[in-house]
């Protein structure tokens, strides 16, 4: 009788552990669903608040006016020599001309290690041939390459390599030349290229003006956009690079990177964009008070912090909400056009489904069963939002965190309620 008993003690407690584990996966949602508007962190100049302005017949001052209060649109010098960092901690980069010009070609320089001093006078070498360069010990070694031959011609390795490959001289046509490196390829145009050793790798730099060049290569709006719209975006990039002029970076021997650690530089791809890259460099040539001056966005006679984005939940955001700093031109301003499907089809109104295992990686616990926004901005988006386990652990992810763990376009969403 006591065997039987156990036996059904036993089967007893194997049932209700099992009705509780089922209840407890009961518990644990599947999913997690956010409905919201927008694209980007919302401070500064909507972009398709732009547009939308410039359907309305606005000017590119006076829709940089609108988006940045208190600022004026007025020329300033930018014939400046700008460094853009084209390829960051590269291990190699190969250099060849796009469809070169009959007896066009390179002048390549250098300045040589102390143990091998390499000629500084430059070395001509025929356009369509291949140079290569990858690290080597502290230095960084050159050989040039030609077609019809198996033998390259190398040079000393050296700290620093110049490149130039449009001399008013040698070639009166602008040729594209393209760079393969191990961080990925651009087409360039203008200025002339430096290849530096930093700590172990390549630093890349294109030197070009400002004024034009520079902003024939930039790509943070469609090309397709209306042109007072492209030409508020060119004089925001303008004004943002002019910002970046005092200081030469060390990590990448730079004035400004090509990502969007900075802003989006792709070189000749902009302006040779098929049926529109010509709208895009007719926007950069009109922002142009003459030869040496351009039109920039200033407050109180200095150039402003300038920040633009996609589009935003239907007012932009206080830049000091976002990263704890006032400014009195980055403040709240009504955004209509964000909200308008017609000129936001893909981000006016979006959901994204988050499902367990993510959400549980992104806030580090074992399991979540629900999610709660703390807090909201004065423009209504999320500050921080708060995950809750099973066992009533939690754990709080500020929005920049959690919208870049869980891929989330913006920080103006609800969370829907579970089994949604």
């Amino acid at each position: 009788m006591r065997k039987v008993l156990s036996a059904v003690a036993m089967t007893s407690v194997l049932i209700l552990g099992i009705a509780t584990n089922t209840a407890q996966a009961d518990v644990l949602p599947a999913h997690f669903v956010l409905t919201g508007s927008g694209f980007g962190h919302g401070v500064g100049m909507s972009q398709i608040g732009a547009q939308g302005q410039a359907m309305e017949g606005k000017s590119a001052s006076d829709i940089l006016t609108y988006w940045f209060p208190g600022t004026q649109v007025v020329p300033v010098n930018d014939n400046l020599p700008i460094r853009v960092n084209v390829a960051h901690q590269a291990t190699y980069a190969n250099f060849t001309i796009v469809k070169p010009v009959l007896g066009a070609t390179y002048a390549l320089s250098s300045i040589g290690t102390p143990a091998t001093l390499a000629n500084p006078t430059p070395l001509t070498t025929s356009a369509n041939c291949t140079m290569k360069f990858s690290v080597y010990g502290k230095a960084i070694a050159e050989s040039t390459v030609c077609p019809g031959t198996t033998i390259s011609a190398a040079q000393a390795p050296s700290p620093l390599w110049n490149i130039s490959w449009n001399s008013p001289q040698t070639n009166p046509l602008l040729q594209v030349m393209n760079m393969s490196a191990s961080t990925g390829s651009i087409q360039l145009r203008y200025g002339f290229v430096q290849l530096r050793y930093v700590a172990g790798k390549i630093e890349i730099t294109d030197t070009m003006s400002l004024h034009n060049e520079y902003l024939y290569g930039i790509s943070e709006m469609p090309s397709s956009y209306l042109p007072a719209a492209l030409q508020a975006q060119v004089i925001a990039s303008r004004t943002y690079a002019l910002g970046k002029m005092a200081v030469v970076r060390k990590e990448c021997d730079c004035n400004i990177y090509s990502t969007i650690y900075d802003q989006s530089y792709i070189g000749y791809a902009k302006e040779s964009e098929q049926g529109v890259g010509q709208l895009w460099k007719a926007a950069v040539d009109a922002t142009a008070a003459d030869p040496n001056n351009g039109y920039a966005i200033e407050y109180l006679g200095k150039p402003i912090a300038v920040y633009f984005f996609s589009s935003d939940g239907g007012t932009t955001q206080r830049s000091v909400d976002v990263w704890g700093t006032a400014l009195p031109y980055l403040t709240n301003v009504p955004d209509p056009w964000s909200l308008d499907i017609f000129l936001n089809p893909y981000y006016s109104h979006w959901q994204r489904v988050l499902v367990e295992k993510d959400v549980v990686t992104a806030f580090n616990l074992p399991d979540v069963v629900s999610l709660k926004i703390d807090s909201l901005t004065s423009a209504g988006a999320a500050l921080s939002v708060t995950a809750t386990s099973s066992t009533g652990a939690t754990s709080q992810l500020q929005i920049g965190d959690f919208k870049t763990k869980l891929k989330i376009p913006s920080s103006w969403f609800q969370i829907a309620p579970p089994g949604y």
